[in-house]
């Protein structure tokens, strides 16, 4: 038996049911303060998740444009060599000897001026595509720089409202572990699994107007005779909520 649990038998059926609905008091505050921040702490996760992959493409971008002007850079080293080369075949073209050496060199500096004409075409190429991925970086940064702006303003905003709530969450949270340590495992585990299944949250619910506080289906008189026995522990038969009878209810609220 774990030290910080109170003996079974030491517990009534009534203070058992107290013990839920004022863990289900608790529990509900602190429901009430994660709404009050929504959807700010996915927004920021997902925007956190843009960013980066934002910063991914902007590096590989940067990164093919910098191929490109490498590339562009190499073409022109081409022309340049080939500039030279022609040069040179021109002036051994001054001091030939028979018409096969001309004809020689003529086509070699033919060879090398296609070779000028398609380093420009292939430069043009990569001009263009330099062009259009500066136009997608620039377009990306904006985009990154938006989105950054965005997280700061959600981060802020969600700063204030854990700053504002932070205390009141802590003290609920430790209200709730101290009221958890009276409560046996079974029901606990219990409770927990009705309050994960429920789409309120509500895992003990009242018995009002001869219906289930969670589903609104109606309760036999007799079951409600036995809920206010509070000689057990009843749950709904439709929706599996733990089912307390209203005067419990005013009783601990008061």
């Amino acid at each position: 038996m774990e030290k910080n649990k109170t003996n079974d038998t030491e517990i009534s059926v009534e203070d058992r049911l107290r013990a839920l609905f004022s863990l289900q008091l608790v529990d509900s505050e602190i429901d009430k303060i994660k709404t009050l921040r929504g959807e700010l702490p996915l927004e920021v996760q997902d925007l956190e998740d843009e960013i980066a992959g934002l910063g991914t493409r902007l590096g590989n971008l940067k990164e093919e444009v910098t191929n490109l002007e490498k590339a562009v850079s190499d073409k022109h080293n081409e022309i340049a060599t080939s500039e030279a080369l022609i040069k040179k075949y021109d002036d051994q073209q001054k001091n030939v000897r028979n018409n096969r050496e001309y004809d020689s060199l003529s086509k070699e500096i033919e060879f090398q001026n296609l070779e000028i004409e398609l380093c420009n075409k292939k430069i043009r190429e990569f001009m263009i595509q330099i062009e259009d991925k500066k136009a997608v970086l620039g377009e990306s940064e904006n985009l990154l720089n938006d989105r950054s702006s965005d997280l700061d303003n959600k981060k802020s905003e969600l700063d204030d409202i854990i700053s504002d709530t932070q205390k009141e969450e802590e003290m609920l949270l430790k209200k709730s572990k101290k009221i958890q340590g009276v409560i046996e495992d079974r029901l606990l585990t219990a409770y927990k699994r009705i309050r994960s299944n429920a789409r309120n949250g509500l895992a003990v619910v009242p018995v009002k107007r001869d219906a289930c506080g969670g589903c609104f289906n109606q309760i036999p008189p007799q079951r409600q005779l036995d809920i206010k026995s509070r000689r057990k522990v009843i749950v709904c038969e439709y929706c599996g909520r733990i089912l307390v009878d209203d005067d419990l209810i005013g009783e601990e609220r008061d």
